[in-house]
């Protein structure tokens, strides 16, 4: 006998937080344990046949309404979802064909109560006595002549009557109300009759798009365990595993909808956004992220349309798409629209901890007509870069160079014995390969004979042609600037603003200091090459008056590479791309194309700057 939730030893009273798939999966263990002969619900008799007839139809989520005070525009709601404790209880004694009791009070008008609570998330290391005792201190005491304290009291007599007909009776009840039932239990506290209600509750349903504004977790995180719980996979982590597989295929989502490779949602980027996300939580004093803290995290890491598609996701429910012949309802926060327009203002009988509503600027992307329109205006003779993007690359590629130019430096590099001078250092390897000697050896590193003007960057392992039908030669506009050459996807295709398209490097080639060449495109002599690729990397060696060419690439230059730059009396200084970061590579390969310079003017307020 449990002495804190036993209230005699035929009778449990099981507090839980509505609305809380922890305490769902909590409800469903102990009936799994603890078998009884008689679950106790605490909703009024009314409620059982519509109830009821909604639990048979899960997955798919429905509401029972009842409307209230005749002629008015308030029902109370009982939301029938697989998140909610009670409704859990009921599937899980119908399954089992235990009895059910209603043994709540019928009220002409209910009265909605409730309070902030601590996350349920905590039961995953704290006992269910634990979190309870926590909870109590906190709890308000009911008014003595409130509608709270008579149904409490109504639901204490029930269960003396459940008693004399059952040897084992479960009532799972609000943990705000379980102090006050047990007092009122043993007290046996005199109680009131019930009120006959304004109208008889009836089953509805809502479309998917509004089921967010009716289960008490994320659709996306209930749906998941819906699917857990049919194939009977384990279900303890889902709290967290449900957010990174949101993360994740958010991300995929995104992808689809924009058509553009920019972004790759690596597992570096997973990693900030959670911690991103577990910081915004703490400071709410939470334990479990909620769908605002998600989305702006997404929003500040990557950007405001993964952020859109993250919030598009996590409201998708599968199982509300099934054929149902129930009357359909718009809901919304406390408020519901029928299916003749009239709208009601709406009571949860299941309320857990209240929601609060914050506002979070997002950008959407443009709808397809106004990308067309933007397409229609773009002006053939303008075009020029994203200065801010400009300085970016340009930075990176000198990186680059001076990272060419000290491997260039290790490929002469000269190990001899120490003797008088330390040279360029100590070679610690063949020290401790002649440690045996006792002698210490030192590099000498001869200066490099020649430079590096040209920097080639492929990034794509094999290069779809199909996918970067855009190529082309820029000219520097100043003397800080490259002349680049490469090939990319077409910016037409992905307009992001008006006169501003983005695109997306496949390959690309800098010559530093700049000066004119001849279109690498259009150039006969190097029509030999069988790929965008390989023609770019040929232009670069034709171009090089240096003989060291530095190479950014997934994969070492093939023979045929290498053959072609002995031709030309030119040398690669390969460095792989995977030596630099996925983040700083996506960054790197997205840029964008202005109509005109007059497009800088205001470029900022249609690009986001993800340096």
């Amino acid at each position: 006998m449990n002495p804190v939730f036993d209230l005699s030893p035929r009778l449990t009273v099981l507090p839980i937080v509505h609305g809380s798939a922890e305490f769902a999966l909590l409800v469903r263990r102990h009936l799994r344990r603890n078998p009884c002969d008689c679950l106790a619900v605490p909703l009024p008799p009314a409620f059982a046949a519509p109830v009821e007839t909604g639990v048979e139809m899960l997955p798919r989520v429905s509401i029972v309404l009842q409307p209230e005070l005749p002629g008015g525009n308030t029902c109370s709601m009982v939301p029938v979802e697989p998140s909610q404790g009670v409704v859990t209880a009921i599937r899980q004694s119908m399954e089992a064909g235990v009895p059910r009791a209603y043994v709540d009070l019928e009220v002409a008008e209910y009265e909605p109560y409730g309070m902030v609570l601590p996350d349920p998330f905590a039961l995953k290391q704290v006992p269910l006595e634990r979190f309870a005792a926590a909870v109590l201190p906190y709890v308000a005491a009911p008014d003595p002549y409130g509608q709270r304290l008579q149904r409490i009291r109504r639901m204490a007599y029930e269960l003396h009557r459940l008693e004399l007909d059952y040897e084992h009776v479960l009532c799972v009840c609000s943990i705000l109300d379980w102090p006050w039932l047990r007092q009122a239990y043993v007290s046996r506290a005199p109680f009131i009759e019930s009120v006959r209600p304004a109208g008889m509750p009836r089953l509805c349903t809502v479309p998917e798009e509004d089921v967010f504004f009716v289960l008490g977790e994320l659709p996306f995180i209930t749906h998941l365990y819906e699917h857990r719980r049919a194939e009977l996979l384990r279900d303890e982590t889902l709290a967290m595993d449900g957010v990174k597989a949101l993360l994740r295929e958010a991300g995929e989502k995104w992808r689809q909808q924009s058509g553009s490779r920019d972004w790759n949602i690596t597992t570096k980027t997973l990693g900030i956004i959670l911690t991103y996300a577990r910081n915004l939580t703490l400071m709410d004093r939470r334990l479990t992220p909620d769908l605002y803290h998600l989305a702006l995290a997404a929003k500040q890491v990557v950007s405001d349309g993964y952020a859109l598609a993250l919030i598009q996701l996590a409201r998708r429910y599968p199982a509300q798409c099934l054929a149902t012949e129930l009357e359909i309802i718009r809901a919304g926060p406390d408020a519901c629209i029928d299916a003749a327009g009239q709208k009601h203002a709406v009571k949860n009988r299941l309320q857990g901890a209240p929601r609060i509503w914050k506002a979070l600027a997002l950008r959407p992307p443009p709808a397809p007509p106004q990308r067309r329109r933007w397409q229609l205006r773009w002006n053939p003779l303008a075009q020029c870069s994203y200065p801010p993007e400009d300085e970016r690359i340009e930075s990176f590629q000198r990186y680059v160079r001076q990272q060419a130019r000290m491997l260039l430096g290790d490929t002469e590099a000269r190990t001899e014995r120490f003797t008088a001078s330390m040279k360029d250092g100590l070679d610690i390897r063949e020290t401790m390969r002649n440690w045996h000697k006792r002698e210490l050896y030192v590099r000498e590193l001869p200066p490099a004979r020649g430079d590096i003007e040209v920097v080639v960057f492929l990034f794509d392992a094999v290069p779809d042609p199909g996918a970067y039908p855009w190529r082309t030669t820029w000219y520097a506009e100043h003397e800080g600037e490259s002349t680049l050459c490469f090939f990319a996807t077409r910016f037409m295709d992905n307009m992001v603003g008006p006169g501003i398209g983005q695109a997306l490097y496949g390959g690309c080639f800098f010559i530093y200091p700049p000066r004119p060449i001849a279109d690498v495109w259009r150039d006969n002599q190097l029509d030999f090459a069988r790929s965008p690729a390989e023609r770019l990397v040929a232009g670069a060696l034709f171009h090089s008056r240096e003989r060291y060419v530095a190479l950014v690439s997934p994969f070492p230059p093939p023979a045929s590479w290498r053959r072609l730059a002995r031709r030309l009396q030119k040398q690669f200084v390969h460095i792989p791309l995977q030596r630099f970061s996925s983040d700083t590579i996506d960054r790197l390969r997205r840029f964008h194309v202005l109509n005109g310079r007059l497009v800088r003017s205001y470029a900022a307020r249609f690009i986001r700057d993800p340096g």
